[in-house]
């Protein structure tokens, strides 16, 4: 039996998905399958989403109380109280819409099709895998392709980062801000790219894993040195981070060094070099004081704008990036994909509809296929049981008649053998499309003694 065990930002908080994607998937498909009554498994971990899909050997009522035993038993202390269990028919339309970006924080994203792609080879390669599942992830991304092709659904949504960067425009003008990027990955790559669409032209990146030299180079922009990383911090009007990281890569403490060593070293205008005693300054201690009377003079002002409250943080890590401490620097916004969910623009209705209608469809074919599947032992004992008794007969025939006679006879049995067949057949579909399982393997027992077909 198919069962589901599902965590995203529709029914899971923002701690337990965190602590869910800190799980090694990698690994947790062979902890599943590990248990006597699983026979495969597959795991979609994503920065919104944690699911495992799972082939149960039990019965309905038992299913979900095995899975959920060997979740608690895989994940540990990974908050696998979370997991919601979805099972047969409800799993494979919850699959297919996550494949086509219903279920997704930005409705349409197209980054989960290849996700939930490399899922499956992932489960593959450590093989974890059974028909069923195999059946299931194979529909998915044929469920995907096609209403990527039928709907508008891919133009209704927009990625991750395209949210968090309108969301962002409202507070800032990118064309003059300094920004800075914290990460050098694929969601890195995407960023950049987003950041110049909007006009962004002073970018530096920061790799806290020191691979931002040869990203730098490539895209043609800043490189921060890991040892002046709290300076850039403290001089950035947007910080955008998007790292890999199972830590935080941004904290309070490295602002408020960076905003140090800003005062300390910085020159000013029409005035000498001269070390800023930031707790001394009027404005540090009075955010609402107007200028610096330790550097007052012609054109001279304070570097350390203690009273801005222009430097935004945008964190699209999962585990998160930056350190809740963050929003209590002074003059700091965080916006984190927590508050990017809550910001999530009305979802275009008619293609939504349209798409939604297409994953009910092949549900509910993919539920009848695997119906028909189940009761195919069945319908083969019920083919083999009339196939015997029609040979029985043929071989009574041939000891009489003619030749002739005979080959009329057995072509005339044959017929009436498929006519015969027919209408059960279709019937233990309809059955089967209707739930009604035993009723057929009961029928069949009782009329003709066939069982042990379940």
């Amino acid at each position: 039996m198919l069962i589901c065990l599902t965590a995203s930002h529709k029914n899971a908080d923002f701690t337990a998905l965190e602590a869910l994607s800190s799980a090694d998937a990698a690994q947790l498909p062979t902890s599943f399958a590990s248990h006597p009554s699983i026979d495969g498994a597959i795991v979609v971990s994503t920065c919104n989403r944690f699911e495992v899909y799972l082939d149960v050997d039990a019965d309905r009522d038992e299913a979900p109380g095995i899975a959920q035993t060997a979740a608690t038993d895989a994940l540990g202390f990974h908050h696998p109280e979370t997991l919601e269990p979805l099972v047969e028919g409800r799993a494979a339309e919850h699959l297919f819409a996550v494949a086509a970006g219903l279920e997704s924080v930005v409705v349409g994203e197209g980054e989960i099709a290849g996700q939930v792609r490399r899922a499956l080879q992932s489960a593959q390669d450590a093989g974890t895998t059974s028909p069923s599942l195999e059946r299931l992830f194979q529909r998915a991304s044929e469920t995907q392709r096609g209403i990527k092709n039928r709907t508008g659904i891919g133009e209704a949504g927009r990625s991750i980062v395209r949210l968090a960067l309108d969301l962002a425009s409202a507070r800032v003008d990118f064309t003059g801000a300094r920004v800075l990027l914290v990460g050098t990955g694929r969601f890195a790559g995407v960023s950049l790219a987003e950041l110049r669409r909007r006009g962004a032209q002073h970018i530096e990146v920061w790799s806290p894993s020191d691979r931002g030299a040869g990203f730098a180079r490539s895209h043609a922009i800043g490189y921060v040195d890991p040892r002046d990383a709290p300076l850039a911090a403290a001089t950035a009007d947007v910080i955008v981070t998007c790292t890999s990281a199972d830590h935080h890569v941004v904290d309070a403490a490295l602002l408020e060094a960076g905003r140090e060593r800003l005062a300390a070293t910085h020159a000013f205008p029409g005035s000498a070099v001269q070390p800023h005693d930031a707790s001394a300054c009027p404005v540090a201690l009075d955010p609402t004081a107007e200028g610096c009377p330790l550097h007052a003079g012609p054109g001279a002002e304070c570097p350390v704008d203690h009273g801005r409250a222009s430097q935004l943080v945008i964190d699209m890590g999962m585990p998160r990036n930056v350190d809740p401490d963050v929003a209590t620097v002074h003059g700091v916004e965080v916006l984190d994909l927590e508050t990017i969910r809550l910001h999530a623009p009305l979802e275009h209705l008619t293609a939504t509809e349209d798409a939604r209608h297409l994953v009910r469809k092949a549900a509910a074919r993919f539920e009848r296929g695997t119906a028909e599947r189940q009761l195919g032992p069945a319908i083969a004992a019920l083919r083999e049981h009339v196939q015997g008794a029609m040979d029985a007969e043929l071989a009574r025939i041939a000891k009489r008649g003619t030749e002739e006679e005979r080959r009329l006879a057995e072509q005339a049995l044959r017929h009436f053998a498929g006519v015969l067949l027919h209408k059960p057949t279709v019937r233990a579909r309809e059955l089967a499309a209707e739930g009604r399982h035993d009723d057929f393997l009961a029928a069949i027992q009782a009329l003709y003694g066939i069982d042990d077909v379940a």
